[in-house]
């Protein structure tokens, strides 16, 4: 503030005032100028000047988001605020980038504060469901996601816990990691089917008649007692034989035959 006196010669300020000299008060208060003409006269005014307090101007608590996510700031104790960044105050945006954002507000006497609140932008995880994978029907699969810290799985799977599907499906993993960020990843279980082995009909022999054993449906085939698929021999005693086939996808099935 500025004061500066007129219609005498020199002035004098109580409060330290010095004429015509910025000063900054503190609170309101009356300042007393004694003006001396070139006679010696002396007469004396007083003005007041008013200190108005700045606004509490808070810009809000910091917040943390994930990228993609909308938030918006709202800003109290003034009337007016004006937020740098391109923000208009408590209108949602969708910030990319860890900022600062610093708001100006201006309350009914035309006093100005700021305040600053953080809003830091946390990356999605790097969520994988894992591999394919081909399995025979039957068998267990084990599904783990990796890259967050918990994890849901759709289709009633559990992480890291061994399930056995009927058919193929894919299975949608949502990864969440340590600040709340989430993102998903897919793989897909193939399950083939067994194969339709066939170990023939059953079979009646005399002692000492030799007979071959022929299964279908598969690709290779094992069977028990020595048997060699297709091949003659000679059994000695009545007897039930296993075959186990494998198909083309190593998938295994058995039959029996007597």
């Amino acid at each position: 503030v500025v004061l500066s006196g007129s219609g005498a010669s020199t002035y004098t300020w109580n409060n330290g005032v010095v004429n015509n000299t910025p000063f900054t008060p503190q609170t309101t208060n009356n300042y007393v100028v004694t003006g001396t003409d070139v006679n010696g006269c002396v007469n004396t005014d007083t003005t007041a000047v008013t200190v108005n307090a700045l606004p509490n101007v808070n810009a809000g608590v910091n917040q943390a988001i994930c990228i993609g996510q909308s938030t918006s700031l709202t800003a109290t104790g003034a009337s007016t605020y004006t937020w740098n960044n391109g923000i208009s105050n408590g209108v949602s945006f969708t910030p990319n980038a860890t900022n600062n954002y610093i708001v100006t507000g201006v309350n009914n006497n035309g006093c100005v504060n700021q305040d600053t609140v953080s809003v830091v932008v946390n990356p999605l995880p790097n969520v994988s469901a894992g591999n394919n994978q081909t399995v025979c029907l039957n068998t267990a699969v084990v599904l783990s996601g990796s890259g967050a810290s918990t994890y849901t799985w759709n289709n009633g799977v559990v992480n890291n816990t061994p399930f056995t599907p009927q058919t193929t499906n894919n299975y949608v993993v949502t990864g969440t990691d340590v600040n709340g960020c989430v993102n998903t990843d897919t793989t897909t279980v193939t399950v083939n089917a067994l194969p339709n082995v066939n170990a023939g009909v059953n079979q009646a022999i005399c002692i000492g008649q030799s007979t071959s054993l022929t299964a279908t449906g598969a690709s290779t085939y094992t069977w028990n007692n020595g048997v060699v698929n297709n091949t003659p021999f000679t059994p000695q005693t009545t007897n039930n034989y296993v075959v186990t086939g494998t198909d083309v996808n190593g998938c295994v099935n058995t039959d029996t035959t007597t």
